[in-house]
């Protein structure tokens, strides 16, 4: 039965490939067919009414819940001007010096991908970062790459992303963050070599090919919206309250969207300017939020009894337990977290570590090594993710060119996730 599994499995993905059916879609078929599968009765324990829908669907709240602040704080930054100022006066700092700037919008990513992920963050960076790195000559695929590895090296500090993985493997908080401790560095080295190796080999290219479509200035504050410069500290507070004061996820997050507020808004304003922003996040967080449901109902799935009984032979004969062999392997199947393959861990790669785990095959911890080191590779180089697809067509370019382009620096930050997993947790 487990060899059936994998093939309804491998159909799942194919079905994913084709776009034949979305991914959140796809994930529950996949999710009910595999309980069926698995001799899961429709009600009662174990069953596939009761446990994987009924208890699947909200396993991931806490993630789902995050999401909406991070995407209420992105919105938050957006509209009181407070990323664009962050960009405009990296780019005003740079002047003409293609790397400075390159470099100061690297960094503005970065902070900006604590925040939020996904296509919001690409815009908050990109609307003004892209066109600025252009109009100094830097190549349009460097661009769009420099966005992209900025949020990338903002991820293992994305609070969001700290409490999917703290759900989803059923580790504690301080273990996801010990590790993405250990993850930053490799990212953020991979970031800012992709910026001084990639905007000296391609050279200047002084090609304008986007155009402003904002109207001249009554003032500068009116044009521009700069921010006050203590609102631009806003994007570090979630992360001091976190991290240096270990205070939980969803308040820190609200701490952040109620310093943005506070800030930068009149008390007259504030009620309509925090109705505004919070429903423009529903509709922001509305897709991931749907692929959190179906993610938790697949890992309710692959962890029931009869699933594991079945993978458990199958998953053991092909995983490594040699650390060097652990490293090669999921070092050589990085291409596989692409083009929503099975390693991508927001699809099927959610299901396969579930089976890990509940095999018993390796340690949760080691797993979330996996797990975060393959979504460093899909955050950056993925063509079909909606940050690569955004930033390269805002760009000129195709996500394909900015996946060739960033693959050798993104799948270097999976290989030092994979050596530190191995030396650390096996």
């Amino acid at each position: 039965m487990g060899v059936v599994i994998l093939l309804v499995m491998a159909a799942g993905v194919a079905a994913m490939l084709t776009r034949k059916l979305p991914t959140g879609f796809a994930l529950v078929l996949l999710a009910v067919a595999i309980a069926f599968l698995a001799g899961a009765p429709l009600t009662g324990e174990n069953s596939v009414l009761d446990t994987v829908l009924q208890e699947g669907a909200p396993a991931l709240a806490a993630t789902m819940v995050a999401i909406l602040l991070g995407s209420w704080l992105g919105r938050l930054l957006d509209e009181t001007g407070i990323a664009g100022t962050l960009v405009r006066k990296i780019v005003e700092f740079g002047g003409d010096r293609p790397v400075v700037v390159a470099l100061g919008v690297l960094g503005v990513s970065t902070l900006v991908g604590t925040v939020t992920g996904s296509a919001p963050a690409a815009m908050l960076a990109g609307i003004i970062g892209i066109p600025a790195m252009i109009a100094v000559g830097i190549p349009k695929v460097t661009a769009a790459g420099t966005i992209l590895m900025g949020i990338a090296a903002g991820m293992p500090f994305e609070l969001p992303i700290w409490q999917f993985f703290s759900t989803a493997l059923e580790l504690p908080i301080p273990t996801v963050r010990g590790f993405m401790l250990k993850l930053f560095p490799f990212a953020l080295s991979a970031a800012v070599l992709f910026v001084l190796v990639e905007t000296r080999r391609r050279g200047v290219e002084h090609a304008w090919s986007l155009k402003s479509a904002s109207p001249k200035p009554v003032s500068r504050r009116e044009q521009l919206g700069d921010a006050p410069w203590y609102a631009l500290l806003t994007p570090v507070v979630p992360l001091v309250l976190a991290l240096g004061f270990e205070v939980a996820i969803l308040p820190s997050m609200l701490a952040g969207v109620l310093y943005a507020l506070l800030t930068t808004t009149r008390p007259r304003e504030m009620n309509k300017r925090l109705l505004r922003t919070l429903y423009g996040a529903f509709e922001v967080a509305a897709a991931p939020m749907v692929l959190f449901i179906a993610i938790g109902i697949l890992l309710a799935a692959v962890k029931l009894p009869g699933a594991v009984e079945s993978l458990e032979p199958l998953v053991k004969a092909v995983s490594p337990q040699n650390p060097v062999l652990f490293v090669l392997v999921f070092t050589l199947l990085v291409p596989l977290c692409l083009y929503r393959g099975p390693l991508n861990v927001f699809g099927l790669g959610a299901g396969i570590a579930g089976v890990l785990i509940a095999a018993g095959i390796y340690p949760a911890v080691a797993v979330l090594g996996l797990a975060t080191s393959y979504n460093q590779v899909f955050g950056v180089s993925d063509p079909t993710s909606t940050q690569t697809v955004w930033s390269a067509q805002y760009a000129g370019v195709t996500p394909q060119q900015v996946m060739l382009r960033t693959l050798p620096y993104v799948w270097a930050v999976a290989l030092g996730g994979f050596c530190v997993t191995a030396a650390t947790y096996l």
